[in-house]
Parts: C-alpha cells; sequence; structure tokens
C-alpha cells in the first residue's frame, strides 16, 4: 500500500545500496490512552526468580494485555507465590481481580530457561490454563507474548495476537530500513536498508514473506523477499512505476498497480511475477488494491468519480462498484479478517486525515481518530485491534487503536520516524 505522504516522499530520486539483514533492536516505548468500556480486572504477579532473568517476563505480559485494551491491571501487592500456590480466591475477589497469573523461570544447566505459569479464575475458583516451556534466552520474549496470548484467548475467547509479528518502514540519517519486530515494536531486525525509499511492505498469508516496493533501482519495483533467509527476487518491474502489492488470502497471487500502459490501474500476477492480467482499465488513478478475506473482490482506491474514493470489483476483473459515498477523499482500505468491517483514511476539513471504520453490515462509519495525519491502516489477525501511522511531535509514529476507538497504544521509538505499518498473520 502507497502511503498518502510517501507519494509526495518519493518525487526525488537517489542511489540506492542494499544490506544484508542483520539483527537490531529499536526499543519502543508504548504509551496508552483511553478506558474501555468494559475490562477483565486481572493480577499478574512478578514470577518467582524473574530477577535472575534477562527480561521482566510479567511485565512484558502485562503489558500486552493492557495495549489490548480488554483487561485492567490489579496490583498484586507483595504476593510472592508461584504456579504451584493454592491462592485463597476469596482474598482475590476482595482485591478486585477477576483472574490471577502467577509463575516462575528457572536457569537450567544448559542455558535455557524453564518458564512456568498457571492462570486462575478467581470468580469461579477454577484453574483455566498452565504452561510449562525450556527456551533460550532469545526467546523469552517470545515466551512471555505466548502467555499473553493464552491468557487473552482463556478470558476473552478470541486468539491473541501478542507472539504475531509486524513490519514497518523507519527513515533515520536518510537511510529507509523496512523492519519486522515483535507485535509490540520490540526485538526489531532489518529486512532490508538503503538510501532509497522502501513503501508498500505486505505479508504473505503464511508470515514467510514480504512484498515491498524498493527505488533501488532508480525506479519504483516490487519485490518479494522470504523472511527467513533474506532471498529476495523482482517480480514487478515492468516500465514505469509499479508499486502497491497486495496478496491473494492463499498467498499464490498479489494484485499490483503499474504504469507500463499509462496511467496506474491495477494488475494481477503470480507470487513469482509470471501470468500478467490486466484488471481495471479505466481513465483514472487505480491503486492501494487490497483483497477481502474470502478472495472474491479487489477493494482498491480510484478517482474514476472525480475524488479518491473506494471501489472493490471481482478478483478476476470486470465491472467496479464504489464502496464509500461519505466525504470527498477515503483511500488506503484494509479489509478485516471477518471481513466484516473495513478501515480506511478519511478527509475531514479540508487537511486533516483520520481513521475511519465501516461496518457493512449496517453501512455506519465510525471516525476512531480524533489526530490529523494518520495513514496505512491495518487490522490484527484477530480482528480486535487496528494499526496505522500517524504524525504526533513533529515526527511519523505508530499506534494502535481498538475497534471503537477507546484504547489506544504509541509505540514510540526513540531514534526513527517510523511510518507504513502492516501486521502479520498468526503463527510463528
Amino acid at each position: 500500500m502507497t502511503s498518502r505522504r510517501d507519494l509526495v516522499r518519493l518525487t526525488a530520486g537517489l542511489s540506492s545500496t542494499l544490506l544484508l539483514p542483520v539483527a537490531a533492536r529499536a526499543q519502543f516505548r508504548v504509551e496508552i490512552s483511553g478506558v474501555g468500556a468494559s475490562q477483565v480486572p486481572i493480577a499478574v504477579l512478578k514470577l518467582r526468580d524473574e530477577e535472575r532473568a534477562p527480561l521482566p517476563i510479567s511485565a512484558i505480559v502485562r503489558a500486552d494485555l493492557e495495549r489490548s485494551g480488554l483487561f485492567k491491571m490489579v496490583d498484586g501487592g507483595a504476593a510472592a507465590f508461584d504456579e504451584t500456590a493454592r491462592p485463597v480466591f476469596a482474598d482475590w475477589r476482595g482485591k478486585g481481580s477477576d483472574a490471577l497469573a502467577a509463575g516462575s523461570i528457572t536457569r537450567l544447566a544448559d542455558g535455557r530457561f524453564d518458564v512456568r505459569y498457571r492462570l486462575w479464575d478467581v470468580v469461579k475458583g477454577t484453574e483455566l490454563a498452565a504452561q510449562a516451556v525450556a527456551v533460550p534466552k532469545e526467546d523469552l520474549r517470545l515466551a512471555a507474548h505466548r502467555i499473553a496470548d493464552e491468557i487473552y484467548q482463556k478470558l476473552t475467547g478470541d486468539r491473541g495476537v501478542f507472539s504475531t509479528r509486524i513490519a514497518y518502514v523507519s527513515k533515520t540519517a536518510g537511510r529507509y530500513t523496512l523492519w519486522i519486530a515483535d507485535a509490540d515494536g520490540e526485538a526489531a531486525q532489518v529486512a532490508v536498508s538503503g538510501p532509497e525509499p522502501i513503501i508498500s511492505p505486505a505479508w504473505s498469508p503464511d508470515g514467510r514473506s514480504l512484498a515491498y516496493v524498493s527505488f533501488e533501482a532508480r525506479k519504483a519495483m516490487v519485490y518479494v523477499q522470504e523472511v527467513a533467509s533474506g532471498k529476495r527476487r523482482v517480480v514487478a518491474g515492468y516500465k514505469g512505476s509499479n508499486s502497491a502489492p497486495a496478496w491473494s488470502p492463499d498467498g499464490t497471487q498479489l494484485v499490483v498497480t503499474l504504469t507500463r500502459d499509462g496511467l496506474s490501474q491495477l494488475y494481477s500476477l503470480s507470487r513469482t511475477g509470471d501470468n500478467l492480467q490486466r484488471l481495471t482499465t479505466s481513465n483514472a488513478i487505480d491503486t492501494e488494491a487490497t483483497f477481502s478475506p474470502d478472495g472474491k473482490w479487489v477493494y482498491f482506491v480510484s478517482d474514476r468519480g472525480g475524488s479518491p474514493q473506494i471501489y472493490r470489483l471481482p478478483a478476476r476483473g470486470g465491472n467496479a462498484e464504489r464502496v464509500t459515498f461519505s466525504g470527498g477523499y477515503n483511500i488506503s482500505p484494509a479489509l478485516s479478517p471477518d471481513g466484516r468491517s473495513m478501515a480506511y483514511v478519511t478527509r475531514l476539513n479540508g487537511n486533516t486525515f483520520r481513521l475511519a471504520l465501516m461496518d457493512f453490515g449496517s453501512g455506519n462509519v465510525t471516525t476512531l481518530t480524533d489526530s490529523s495525519d494518520d495513514e496505512s491502516p491495518c487490522f490484527a489477525p484477530n480482528g480486535r485491534l487496528i494499526m496505522y501511522a500517524s504524525r504526533a511531535g513533529g515526527r511519523d509514529v505508530l499506534m494502535t487503536t481498538t475497534l471503537d476507538g477507546s484504547i489506544k497504544a504509541r509505540l514510540n521509538a526513540p531514534q526513527a520516524d517510523v511510518r507504513e505499518p502492516v501486521w502479520g498473520p498468526f503463527g510463528r
């Protein structure tokens, strides 16, 4: 997906250099604002011997749950027990907690860490979950995220997304970098970096590849890169501009925007770049495609009606129908995983760009933000959060919001302007 701000930034051509992937960290500070209408009160206690571990496991779990907007942390006080304890449930009910999580961490002789935890339903006085894993030091953060995932699923019925990954682009000191990080922005690693712009990252449905646009060849070309190996190939390098890749739900196809025949139009091709087929033939600019979750439709942005609006057409081509009618400027569509709603960016009051959510069933549109420069929305794989880019304090930042806009979290990287987030699928 091509961001609105990048369309402006990419007017200048630059030389490029590709770097091999290297490990790095981009420490994010998470700021949470807002109050949810219904939150589960839970106490997540510090693990026994956690101070001997290299990471604050319980703090990571608490931050994950808080960021979802569905949990309210209850102070466990000086309570000191682990997964083997027998809680006095009446005491925890007296503290206002509906659930309790406790555990331990032990360094094993082979250098790995044994992480154990147990979750209780304080109201019913029953055990809900227990987990014990032995992991190397580098997997401790993932182990914490998986504990948060299990707690989230046991208490909400929905699958947690804390162990999933995101990708985003930063620009620092004239270098553009495509990062792959945990869903909370931590433990980031470089996928590709260089002085030329990198835009429009898109995860393959299996999470093993990223498609993106790089200008390293002095023009916009679409690449597909394997996440694990860093191997990549050009899948769209036609005459003119090649941009805005979007994966089909089965991962076999991409839809891209090409200018090879004149105006920006939509084309489909295989994930290896073969079998190019034109999808739109209009006298307008058609771009920013995204598939519906069932693969039957391609949603896209077109100014064929006189201003940028969101349309859809059958995935194999055909007549397009307009989707957005409220407002004179609507771009960057992102479909929820259940296909029932669409997030997008709408322009209000001249030069204010905010995140909006359309419910397909009712047709209702809700503005989720009160900021003025939002772009690039994407859904979490469980559909419960939306990540997007915005501007704050004169810099680009990444944000998440709940679907009602009540809880927002700012992922604040201290050293880089960050943009174009895209949330990866389940499985890792």
